[in-house]
């Protein structure tokens, strides 16, 4: 999620009180204090003015994720391309994942848009406004390298303890398989629930294991055991009913699949590009 290299950093500490939240800049520079118009260009009305406000969940690479104090990532560099044409920064808000389900910060005011690796599920759409898809994604089961499990359905018969990150659609889909998963707060806390044996296997999305196996030690350790595509797709996400907001971002994924910006993102943050990711049908 970034074309944020060469930004100066920024200091923004601000602790939501309903909350005790921390908002965390995301790479770029807000010296206007938020005190510009809070109708960006297009007409598009932010809770903020002069930022584009996104609340995200951290750690979540590589979509986002601090990186040398800067929240950087695939999903960052997409949503600061809307912020550029609607003439704003961007600036992120690290919330529960929780959260995204229920649209509750956008909801509050707290945030003018979600950004967290959310797959579209019809029962999500139900309190908040996808963007189009701008990802496809499949499951990853994770195990240490030796453990003789071969698949998903070699872990259940195995009865081997399973993880996966709380309140997501992995942890949903290996319920419906029958697992009862230690669930874990975040992407880095399943990764160490594996690395300490406190879980034999975990399922989460690809991407984050391609993120994680980039690392020597855990290649040396860890092994893709089975890959589950579940048909889940990726989007953003605004409060009901903002439609100006929701066809800016539309309008800048679109943007960026056509001038070759979603290639060059998807290659740095993901990995070798699929074609079919620049087109996903909706769901």
């Amino acid at each position: 999620m970034n074309t944020l290299s060469g930004r100066r950093t920024r200091v923004l500490a601000a602790t939501i009180a309903t909350a005790g939240l921390l908002l965390v800049a995301a790479c770029t520079s807000s010296d206007d204090g938020g005190s510009g118009s809070k109708t960006a260009a297009g007409g598009v009305e932010l809770v903020k003015g002069g930022q584009l406000t996104t609340c995200t969940h951290l750690p979540y690479p590589p979509f986002q994720s601090e990186i040398d104090g800067k929240v950087q990532g695939f999903d960052v560099s997409l949503i600061d391309l809307v912020a550029k044409d609607l003439g704003v920064k961007q600036e992120i808000l690290d919330t529960p994942f929780e959260n995204f389900k229920t649209g509750a910060f956008l909801n509050s005011g707290s945030c003018d848009l979600a950004a967290a690796g959310m797959t579209i599920t019809e029962e999500r759409k139900k309190n908040v406004d996808f963007s189009d898809p701008y990802f496809d994604a499949t499951q990853a089961l994770l195990v240490a390298k030796g453990s003789g499990i071969s698949s998903l359905a070699d872990a259940k018969a195995k009865k081997v303890q399973l993880g996966a990150q709380a309140q997501t659609t992995g942890e949903d889909y290996v319920k419906g398989q029958g697992f009862d998963p230690v669930s874990f707060e975040s992407s880095d806390a399943v990764l160490n629930g594996l690395r300490s044996g406190q879980v034999k296997a975990v399922v989460i999305d690809y991407p984050v294991v391609q993120g994680w196996l980039k690392n020597k030690a855990n290649a040396d350790a860890f092994q893709v055991a089975d890959n589950i595509n579940t048909g889940e797709q990726y989007g953003f996400t605004v409060k009901k009913g903002n439609a100006k907001l929701l066809a800016a971002v539309n309008k800048a994924l679109s943007d960026a699949k056509a001038d070759g910006t979603y290639k060059k993102l998807y290659e740095k943050w993901i990995g070798p590009y699929d074609e079919s990711a620049a087109s996903p049908s909706a769901s």
